[in-house]
C-alpha cells in the first residue's frame, strides 16, 4: 500500500482523503420576502431557480448564495449581521452599491490603533471596507481583497470568478511588474512569465516575485 490516507465512509465504503465541504447557501430572516427580493435584484445579484416559497441570489463573481423566504429559520428578521463580501475595488463596489439605490456607509479601513475614514492609504488586502443593511437591517460588510493570506487559498489551478476579477488582477500586476521594472533599471522581456507568477503567489498568498 502507499503512503495515501485511506478511511472508511459511515457506509462502510473506503474514501481517499476528505470530501470538499463548500459552503453553498447561507439563509437570513427577512420579514417580507417580495420585499427583499426587489432588494437584491436592485442590487444586480443573479435570481436562482428555487422551490417555491423562497427565493435565492447569488453574489457577482460568488460561490455562495443567499438565500430567504416566510419563516425558513427561526430568528427575527434582521438579525443577520457580518456578512461580509468581498471585491478588488472598494471604491467601485462603493460606487454599485449606490447606484442601485442602496445607503451605504462612509468607507473606512482597519489600523493597528483602531478605524480611520477613507481606504486603507497603502490599499492593504483586507482592512478597506465599507457596511450596507437590506430592508429589514441585515448586515453586509463590503472588504476589499486583492491577495490571500497564506493557507487561505487551497493549492491548484489559479482561477477567478469573473471578467472583472482578472481585469483587477492584470491590473496590479502591471502596477507591481512597472515598480519591479524601475528597479532593475531596464525594460523585461520575461515580462509574460514575470505576471504569472505575481498572479498566481497573490492568489495563494505568497511572497510575490522580486
Amino acid at each position: 500500500m502507499g503512503t495515501s490516507q485511506v478511511s472508511q465512509g459511515v457506509s462502510g465504503t473506503s474514501t481517499v482523503g476528505r470530501p470538499d465541504e463548500k459552503l453553498e447557501v447561507m439563509t437570513i430572516p427577512v420579514s417580507d420576502p417580495e420585499r427583499a427580493r426587489d432588494f437584491y435584484r436592485r442590487l444586480g445579484w443573479r435570481e436562482d431557480k428555487t422551490p417555491p416559497g423562497r427565493f435565492q441570489f447569488t453574489p457577482p463573481g460568488s460561490s455562495c448564495s443567499v438565500q430567504f423566504g416566510a419563516d425558513l429559520v427561526p430568528t427575527a428578521p434582521g438579525s443577520a449581521q457580518r456578512m461580509f463580501l468581498t471585491t478588488p475595488d472598494i471604491v467601485a463596489a462603493q460606487d454599485a452599491v449606490q447606484a442601485a439605490g442602496v445607503s451605504v456607509s462612509d468607507i473606512f479601513h482597519l489600523a493597528a490603533d483602531g478605524i480611520h475614514p477613507g481606504p486603507d492609504p497603502d490599499r492593504g488586502s483586507y482592512r478597506s471596507l465599507f457596511s450596507f443593511e437590506d430592508p429589514d437591517g441585515n448586515g453586509w460588510q463590503m472588504q476589499e481583497v486583492t491577495s490571500r493570506l497564506p493557507g487561505r487559498v487551497e493549492p491548484g489551478p489559479t482561477q477567478y470568478a469573473s471578467r472583472n476579477d482578472l481585469a483587477s488582477a492584470l491590473r496590479r500586476a502591471a502596477a507591481a511588474h512597472g515598480e519591479h521594472e524601475m528597479r532593475t533599471g531596464g525594460f523585461d522581456d520575461n515580462w509574460p512569465d514575470w505576471y504569472a507568477e505575481f498572479m498566481v503567489d497573490e492568489q495563494t498568498g505568497q511572497e510575490p516575485p522580486p
